[in-house]
């Protein structure tokens, strides 16, 4: 490309991009023209809709309700307040609205936008003061169909509550005085809407209609609540405080201490209560009377059930406190015999300090019992506490008392079976003796040539054994540890001696008979013959297994499996 061609290419592009920069912003120059003047449009819109034909309207019917110099004042007030909008606010919110369009066309936009958000919040002020205005003036002008409809629903809600009355009237005798004046000031209100309504007295029917709506639900629950207050206040709980005071003062003649329960404070308070709550039901006032009613007839009823766990701890606690008296002097006897016998039982078994100890804090254990046993016993004499606090604490005791009677008649086992191990131990010594007599005998059975020296170590550790034992019983004390276990040492060193003793002679048995059995065939065999020899030679050592190793290989030589048959023959 040459060089002009370039520089031609290169204007054209730029000539382009300029034409497309300026059509872009004459197109947003265009949109942004037409949001302000779409939103200066609404702007105009807002304030001719501020002064609307609804107040003129709602005015004129004001006017034609004029009877009395109240809601005359009140009219002329409000021709004011709409004279006010019209003729000054509204003007000034014209001009306001020409400053923004010479902005507009003067296209000053940054000002118009500040401009604008003035201009809508005034509008939207004196809007709101329109409304109000509009908003009190529809007070009256709707108040009559509204009044008349809220008197209708009233009426029937009366008329209800009347109804209600005379079907049982003995259910409000007690305020029927209260309720009648009550109705009387009802119908007198209903009266004086009926004629506020006919002198248009618009300020004063809203103040009768609240009075009737709160009067006639004042009575509705009064009607619906008053016979169960009466019911429960006359009756019901009276009744309970009679039957309490007589089930309480019978309960402390029989010797239960019930002033923990607060009975007769609490009864002081109620009827307090009571006394108050007809106060106020005679001037037709039922708050909260069911509920603190409900909640004193509750507290009674839990009264019966305190009364039954006084009556149920009495007898748990007249048995703990029989039982735990009898088994303490029984425990105490049975310990006091343990202790007087713990001087001959030290003399003659070794105990720790800790056994001997256990004895005395057994006996520690017992008297502190016995003492706390004899406070409660002293407690419900001079009547300081309730059976339900001193079963518990007499339940606790005996908790107490059943762990040192455990640790009781562990020491019992304990001590009791020193006796019962040093006879065990004196038989056992007669068994290990015996089966040592049986080792000696079975070892001379059989004339060994040769006795194995492991026979004669085992014997002098069995014999050493046995004498360990004799040094034992021989002892005062006698320690019952060191006794057992000297024992268990005798006993296995002794079936120790009886297994070697019986296994040598056996095999001694056995390698002597396949000697002589294997006797008939050295004729015919050198190799037998070889084998017996050694066979012969290790049986006059001792050497008995080695002996029956040679004799049973060279037999197996012409007679395979004389091992088996052999120990058949020996175990037969």
């Amino acid at each position: 490309m040459s060089p002009t061609t370039f520089i031609l290419a290169l204007i054209t592009t730029a000539i382009i991009a300029v034409i497309i920069i300026v059509v872009v912003l004459k197109l947003i120059s265009k949109k942004t023209k037409q949001n302000y003047d779409k939103e200066i449009s609404g702007l105009e819109r807002d304030k001719n809709m501020i002064i609307s034909a609804s107040i003129l309207s709602e005015l004129n019917k004001v006017e034609a309700l004029l009877n009395n110099d109240n809601l005359k004042s009140t009219y002329n007030e409000w021709q004011n307040r709409f004279k006010e909008i019209k003729d000054k606010e509204v003007p000034k919110l014209t001009d306001q609205l020409i400053e923004v369009e010479e902005l507009f066309h003067s296209k000053k936009y940054k000002q118009l936008k500040a401009k604008m958000a003035k201009v809508e919040l005034n509008i939207y002020y004196i809007k709101t003061k329109a409304n109000f205005l509009l908003e009190e003036i529809k007070e009256i002008t709707l108040s009559e169909e509204r009044n008349r409809e809220a008197i209708t629903k009233l009426k029937a809600s009366y008329r209800e509550i009347m109804t209600k009355y005379n079907n049982r009237p003995d259910d409000y005798k007690e305020i029927k005085s209260a309720i009648e004046l009550q109705f009387e000031n009802t119908d007198k209100l209903f009266s004086a809407f009926e004629l506020a309504m006919e002198k248009n007295s618009y300020t004063e029917v809203p103040k009768i209609v609240k009075a009737i709506d709160d009067i006639v639900g004042n009575l509705s629950l009064v009607i619906e609540e008053s016979p169960s207050i009466i019911l429960m206040g006359k009756n019901l709980i009276p009744n309970k405080i009679t039957d309490i005071n007589n089930i309480y003062k019978k309960m402390n003649k029989e010797g239960f201490t019930l002033e923990y329960l607060n009975i007769d404070y609490n009864i002081a308070e109620c009827e307090k209560k009571i006394t108050d709550i007809f106060g106020r039901l005679n001037v037709l006032n039922v708050e909260d009377s069911i509920f603190e009613l409900k909640t004193m007839a509750d507290y009674f009823d839990s009264l019966y059930n305190d009364f039954d766990n006084e009556r149920i701890s009495k007898n748990i606690y007249e048995d703990y406190a029989r039982n735990i008296l009898i088994k303490v002097i029984k425990l105490e006897k049975i310990n006091n015999e343990l202790y007087k016998r713990i001087g001959d039982i030290k003399h003659s078994y070794d105990l720790s300090d800790e056994e001997i100890k256990e004895v005395e804090n057994i006996k520690t254990d017992l008297k502190s019992i016995k003492e706390n046993h004899e406070k409660i016993v002293e407690m419900h004499r001079n009547k300081i506490s309730s059976f339900t606090k001193l079963s518990k604490e007499m339940e606790l005791l005996n908790v107490r008392l059943t762990k040192v009677e455990e640790v009781l008649e562990k020491a019992l086992r304990s001590f009791g079976s020193l006796k019962e191990d040093e006879l065990r131990a004196r038989e056992q010594l007669d068994e290990i003796k015996d089966l040592l007599k049986q080792t000696k005998i079975k070892i001379t059975s059989y004339k060994l040539p040769h006795v194995p020296k492991k026979y004669y170590i085992e014997l002098s550790e069995a014999t050493e054994a046995v004498k360990e034992i004799n040094k034992e019983l021989d002892k005062k004390p006698i320690s019952i540890r060191i006794l057992n276990t000297r024992v268990d040492t005798a006993r296995d060193l002794v079936l120790k001696l009886y297994a070697t003793t019986k296994e040598t002679v056996k095999t001694a048995w056995m390698a002597e008979t396949a000697i002589v059995y294997g006797n008939r065939y050295r004729p015919v065999n050198k190799e037998i013959d070889f084998g017996l020899l050694k066979a012969e030679n290790a049986f006059f050592k001792g050497q008995y297994k080695n002996s029956l190793e040679n004799a049973i290989n060279s037999i197996n030589i012409i007679e395979p499996g004389i091992h088996k048959r052999l120990m058949a023959f020996y175990e037969s």
